[in-house]
């Protein structure tokens, strides 16, 4: 198979690290043919801490999905996340150049680029500019402004950036692995790809992907992204609330709550139910009693806990923490001021969007509807990765699709971290001839 088919995602979190290797036919459509998650360590919240640990992560990560795939890969799309990130929206005004006044692809870039100039620290760099809305001579709502006529152009930008030390660092730890960065990509933009419908998008909707470390919140509206944060908080602080309340190990604590939150198997029949009529009151509290507490037997627990209540578990430590984290996204909704405008409401993914009762909780702290998204958009082995808690590695894919194939002027993301990079590069280059 051509190395130039192959489109491969490493998405670095703060709890796993997941490498994917898909097959990109000429239709457009992504067969993943190799899988790799493993356990993320030197990587606190999103950023690195620990460069050797992440290196030796990530090494791992990326030869097991070579195996399987069969091949050996040498570049991928990386996504980056942790609370430095931060978004702006910027307006760019040029002139038209193009003869008889037509715009054309040269318009685009000049437009974005002068959107782009704006005021930023020199140890922040940008990551993403993204068109959001163009405007010729007045007229607005425009999405693909080539080929049309006027003589002032102006568009609408939503910019990302990051900590340049924070990506430098990630950037580091995958080339030391032998494989070139394709494009950093912020992991809420990379999660959209694969969790949210078109019609979400266009309507108005706010995306949270709860991670290990941290939880990006992106609200999109009118079809593209209008606002992004990243809060530094995410499903290890359950854990922990977890460990804390039950005086056990994080290990342990890990296990109760995955177990609390695996959905139950058996569906109750019309027989149950008239069963359950025919029992006395105080035979129905004692089933009811019995069903409450949490099965550990088959947990392979390390300590003796006692009987645990679930009821206990999930309204008194679970529900608190979840609460905190959706009043969190809603005071960041407010602030964007995009509140009113997200009629489709709160798209939860990521691997904290398993947690038990996140609907109900985010339904009653935010009053929106609330729905929990897994990834779409890929064929093959996806049933490794099926589970929401693989969205932006899966985004990553569908990401790279796009940018290998643009469907119109291949500018519905500008890259900003990549050009800066490779000027960067180039510099370094020209400098080693330097007496």
């Amino acid at each position: 198979m051509a190395k130039e088919k192959a489109v491969v995602g490493i998405d670095v979190g703060s709890s796993k690290i997941t490498t994917l290797i898909a097959n990109s036919s000429r239709e457009g459509s992504l067969t993943v043919v190799g899988v790799s998650t493993v356990p993320s360590k030197g990587i606190r919240k999103g950023q690195v801490v620990d460069i050797d640990e992440a290196v030796s992560s990530i090494a791992v990560g990326v030869e097991s999905a070579e195996r399987m795939a069969g091949y050996s890969i040498s570049s991928a799309f990386v996504s980056v996340g942790g609370s430095h990130i931060n978004s702006v929206n910027s307006r760019g005004v040029v002139a038209v150049s193009g003869s008889e006044n037509e715009i054309g692809p040269e318009d685009i870039r000049r437009v974005t680029e002068a959107a782009r100039a704006i005021s930023i620290p020199s140890s922040r760099e940008i990551i993403h500019v993204i068109p959001r809305d163009f405007i010729v001579d007045s007229q607005e709502g425009i999405k693909d402004p080539v080929g049309m006529t006027g003589v002032r152009l102006e568009v609408e930008t939503h910019i990302i950036s990051g900590a340049a030390t924070s990506m430098r660092n990630l950037a580091k730890c995958i080339q030391q692995v032998g494989v070139d960065i394709e494009d950093l990509i912020f992991s809420g933009v990379a999660a959209a790809e694969s969790a949210l419908t078109e019609t979400e998008k266009e309507l108005g909707v706010a995306l949270v992907d709860i991670g290990g470390g941290t939880t990006s919140v992106s609200l999109f509206t009118d079809g593209s992204v209008a606002h992004s944060v990243v809060l530094p908080i995410g499903g290890k602080n359950i854990t922990n609330d977890l460990a804390i309340g039950l005086r056990a190990s994080l290990d342990n604590a890990e296990k109760i709550k995955v177990e609390l939150s695996r959905k139950p198997k058996r569906i109750v029949t019309h027989e149950d139910l008239e069963n359950k009529e025919k029992k006395s009151e105080t035979q129905q509290k004692e089933e009811k009693k019995k069903e409450d507490l949490l099965d550990v037997s088959k947990l392979g627990l390390t300590e003796d806990l006692g009987p645990l209540s679930k009821k206990t578990l999930v309204d008194g430590i679970i529900k608190p923490r979840l609460t905190e984290i959706f009043t969190l996204v809603g005071m960041e909704i407010k602030r964007s001021g995009y509140g009113t405008l997200l009629p489709s409401g709160i798209v939860v993914t990521g691997g904290g969007a398993e947690t038990i009762g996140i609907v109900e909780v985010g339904k009653e702290v935010l009053r929106m509807p609330v729905r929990t998204a897994s990834p779409s958009g890929v064929t093959g082995l996806i049933d490794e990765i099926s589970s929401p808690a693989y969205s932006a590695s899966v985004g990553l894919l569908l990401y790279g699709e796009k940018v290998a194939n643009p469907t119109s002027s291949g500018l519905s993301v500008i890259k900003g971290w990549q050009v800066r990079n490779v000027v960067t590069k180039a510099v370094s280059w020209f400098k080693s001839f330097l007496p």
